[in-house]
């Protein structure tokens, strides 16, 4: 049985073949006499096929075809997506997950949200900024994990109503790591020194080229136990679950089917089980539309550049990245 909506996108777009082929009748037939009329009848048919084609976004645009939208979260998630001197760019970043979210909130097709996840985790406020958006939607949000849905990937998963897995996902590691490259015994052994010229005692905390002191190792151990208290506190609210149950995780990762036994997981099942869901919860029949970064020439040039400079430096090993001089902290 044809639905009202595929009549009126049916509609929309034969409205618009007609009026294309009256307006290319018109200025390229009756009005110029000096055209042939074989040329007349080419430029019509361009027109025609040019019309045919405004006419179908136009009719996508009054009547989609779709009633949910999926996110891809894939790679390490990062703010821009770029990688660094050894790695490759690793997809969209962050910023362009959350434009996707927000455009999918403001089309009128997009009844749902289906949040595809494959990501071991990444950089925290990134994860974040992913996560709120999801909470923002204006509808059901189901996020699906295929084979990874770890540490800042569970975060983002904890702003979504439902959480499915497969049974082999890898799922969890609720944590947050702090690391650095210690370099001082190299620069030792090739004559290098560290001088500090800071003002503020911590301003150098973390860097590579000197050991750490005590009261540096507490000061940024405090900074990683506090993001861990929040991480815990978003996914027990999230997910509900009691903090005490996720901090017992110890930061470890499990497969689909014993994390939907312990409540991390809301079910297990394939990508057709939960578009089942997903029609369950609208009540009508699903149709998905990938939503996809919208990346000007600007940005495709960035992403080209950054392709090209980690195939130049793919030989090369990065001394540190961190968002605290060379501490870097991830979940």
């Amino acid at each position: 049985m044809v639905d009202a909506d595929t009549v009126v996108r049916l509609g929309v777009v034969l409205l618009g073949t007609l009026v294309a082929v009256v307006a290319g009748a018109l200025v390229f037939i009756v009005f110029p006499t000096s055209l042939t009329d074989l040329l007349g009848v080419i430029l019509v048919l361009v027109t025609a096929l040019a019309g045919a084609r405004i006419a179908t976004g136009v009719a996508g645009s009054v009547a989609p075809s779709y009633n949910v939208a999926e996110v891809a979260v894939e790679g390490t998630i990062t703010r821009d997506g770029g990688g660094g001197i050894a790695s490759p760019p690793t997809g969209p970043g962050a910023d362009d997950i959350v434009e996707q979210i927000e455009r999918a909130d403001g089309d009128r097709g997009a009844e749902a949200l289906l949040l595809k996840l494959n990501t071991p985790g990444g950089q925290i406020v990134p994860s974040e900024d992913v996560r709120l958006a999801a909470e923002d939607f204006d509808g059901p949000t189901v996020a699906y994990a295929t084979d990874v849905c770890a540490s800042g990937g569970y975060d983002i998963a904890a702003g979504c109503d439902e959480l499915w897995a497969r049974e082999g996902s890898i799922v969890g590691s609720i944590g947050v790591i702090g690391s650095r490259v210690n370099a001082n015994d190299l620069a030792d052994r090739l004559g290098l020194s560290y001088e500090q010229l800071t003002a503020g005692e911590y301003k150098d905390a973390g860097t590579p080229l000197k050991e750490f002191e005590e009261d540096e190792r507490a000061y940024l151990q405090g900074l990683i136990d506090d993001y861990y208290d929040q991480f815990v506190e978003t996914v027990a609210e999230g997910r509900g679950l009691d903090e005490a149950a996720v901090r017992d995780t110890e930061a470890r990762v499990f497969l689909g089917t014993e994390a939907h036994e312990m409540g991390l997981v809301d079910d297990v099942g394939t990508r057709e089980d939960v578009e089942a869901r997903l029609a369950s919860r609208l009540d009508e029949p699903v149709t998905v539309s990938e939503f996809e970064p919208q990346r000007g020439l600007r940005s495709r040039i960035r992403g080209g550049a950054q392709s090209v400079a980690f195939a130049l430096g793919a030989g090369l090993i990065s001394a540190f990245e961190g968002d605290v001089d060379g501490l870097s902290f991830r979940r």
